[in-house]
């Protein structure tokens, strides 16, 4: 069962990022095939939404992580093979009938390069079948205890196959006569493809985990625990954003009487920058992956949908309001079906004028208050619609990012406090940057 997601979402927190290096994947992605980016790409676009499935995944990583594993194959090992068993055509195939004296003298002079690229192909999965029994056999008895277990016994029992016996009695590096040669590619390009395959989707899996519980050894990073989705809980301690050099940790804690988090402060106190970092934490937990925090429990959510980056919709005409109303609406419908979700919501309605913005906040927040079963997240500078829901709303938390004055120099801590602010230093910043005065002593 995945969990609910849209693009919106991945877009706000940079999951992929426009430029690779910019996105949460690329923080993860120390993968050395292509396979296992593939797998990993995977499993960014499809969290998971299933207790039991989260807890495995996040096991089976600190197996890893605690073993400290390497990587047992060549990177190169898998470009060679995934080429070989692209060319499924049959006219391809090797035959005993075709080992002519022509043939022959073709491969001692090495200008059968099409012949060679076949030798190579089935010598690098004959390795990587060698490489992966010997990587199994060599696992502490411990990995019995973990869901990792179940999953390569299906692998084992392939590799224990009659048929696959000749293959791991070759030694590395392999060298094969055309006689063997034709006898493995009918075996492993052909008759068996689909163990092969499996094989291959085996090992570029364990390139994700080993990946993976290498980026959490090096990062400091944590492994969340997964609550009950009944539980409606959501603790982390030490959050912070996995982008920032110099990041500020924050503490958050929601449960069922507190649900709903009311986040004021003035621009660049750094409100997108923690709903992100909250966003971010929460999408990692539910893919069963480390996290950027020193501590995080939560109940498994149904669904995650953020609203940061709101674009304009100019194809179809429409006002920055109005794409925010249809944002909403379409949170509403899916609080309609799904029974428990995460919704954070980045400055409601900024597209109009302060008072429809003060009311639409009041209102929808406060229908979001009558949702107990989800989580949410708003953040506003209308501190006013913050007093007017801390009189009708008890299941609301009202917690703000300060701004600090040092003379008429605005300071960020960017740490989070109870409360609502009324800190508004925009003025403060445009008269710091001398605006007013290139426009008045300006020549036009």
């Amino acid at each position: 069962m995945s969990l609910i997601i849209d693009k919106q979402t991945l877009d706000d927190l940079n999951i992929f990022g426009k430029r690779d290096n910019d996105a949460v994947y690329a923080i993860f992605n120390r993968t050395y095939t292509r396979g296992g980016a593939g797998i990993l790409e995977q499993f960014f676009r499809y969290p998971l939404a299933d207790l039991h499935a989260i807890d495995a995944r996040i096991r089976t990583i600190r197996f890893f992580l605690m073993h400290q594993t390497a990587f047992p194959f060549r990177g190169e090992l898998f470009d060679a093979a995934e080429s070989y068993l692209a060319d499924t055509d049959e006219r391809s195939r090797l035959s005993a009938q075709d080992n002519t004296l022509g043939r022959k003298f073709s491969q001692v002079i090495g200008a059968d390069t099409s012949y060679q690229q076949l030798i190579k192909g089935i010598g690098s999965l004959i390795e990587v079948f060698i490489l992966l029994k010997q990587f199994i056999n060599s696992l502490d008895i411990t990995v019995q205890d973990t869901p990792y277990a179940a999953a390569i016994k299906p692998i084992q029992e392939i590799l224990l196959q009659r048929q696959f016996e000749p293959v791991l009695q070759e030694k590395v590096p392999i060298k094969i006569d055309y006689e063997k040669a034709t006898v493995y590619d009918r075996l492993l390009r052909f008759v068996h493809i689909t163990d092969v395959r499996k094989i291959l989707d085996a090992v570029y899996t364990l390139d994700v985990y080993i990946s993976v519980a290498t980026v959490a050894r090096s990062r400091g990073f944590v492994f969340p625990v997964p609550l009950p989705a009944e539980a409606h809980i959501m603790e982390i301690e030490g959050l912070y954003h996995p982008k920032l050099s110099k990041p500020v940790a924050n503490d958050m804690a929601m449960r069922p009487d507190s649900n709903i988090v009311f986040l004021t402060g003035a621009n660049m106190a750094g409100k997108s920058t923690f709903m992100k970092s909250l966003g971010i934490a929460v999408f990692l937990a539910h893919v069963g992956f480390p996290v950027p925090a020193s501590r995080m429990r939560f109940s498994v959510c149904d669904g995650l949908l953020t609203t940061i980056n709101l674009p304009d919709n100019l194809n179809m005409g429409y006002s920055h309001f109005y794409t925010e109303v249809l944002r909403v609406k379409k949170m509403a419908m899916e609080l309609e079906h799904a029974k428990n979700l995460f919704i954070i919501f980045d400055e409601l309605f900024r597209g109009t004028n302060v008072k429809d913005a003060y009311e639409a906040t009041v209102a929808i927040t406060s229908a979001f208050a009558s949702q107990p079963n989800c989580m949410f997240v708003v953040s506003t500078h209308i501190m006013e619609a913050g007093e007017k829901l801390m009189e009708d709303c008890k299941n609301i938390q009202f917690v703000y990012l300060p701004t600090l004055m040092e003379g008429d120099k605005p300071v960020y801590p960017h740490k989070l406090e109870q409360g609502i602010t009324s800190d508004r230093h925009g003025m403060v910043i445009i008269n710091n940057e001398g605006i007013l005065d290139i426009l008045r002593n300006g020549k036009f």
